[in-house]
């Protein structure tokens, strides 16, 4: 999936993750920014969970920031997932949560 426009999902509301995605050059990867109130303690887990979510959606090229106020695992997803749908142009016919499982 590619992203081709800026998009957002999520709050900065306590228990959730405010994810930007931002289109990438073809070929650059992913980059990533993380600023959580937990990143000491669940850091590496946050962006493992982010990391495999754009695994599964098939994105390759992007900017991915998250904002993390103590989100849950399937919090995360969703969020990136929405973000990433929403970059892509995808609004009709959208299969939450089929490619994250």
């Amino acid at each position: 999936m590619v992203v081709e426009k800026c998009a957002v999902a999520g709050t900065m509301e306590s228990s959730d993750a405010m994810v930007t995605v931002e289109p990438a050059v073809q070929g650059e990867g992913i980059s990533f920014e993380l600023d959580s109130v937990v990143i000491n303690q669940y850091g590496e887990s946050i962006r493992s969970t982010v990391m495999h979510t754009l695994d599964r959606l098939d994105v390759k090229d992007v900017k991915i920031k998250v904002i993390d106020k103590g989100a849950l695992d399937c919090t995360l997803k969703a969020r990136v997932e929405c973000a990433v749908y929403r970059g892509a142009g995808i609004t009709e016919n959208l299969p939450w949560g089929g490619a994250i499982r």
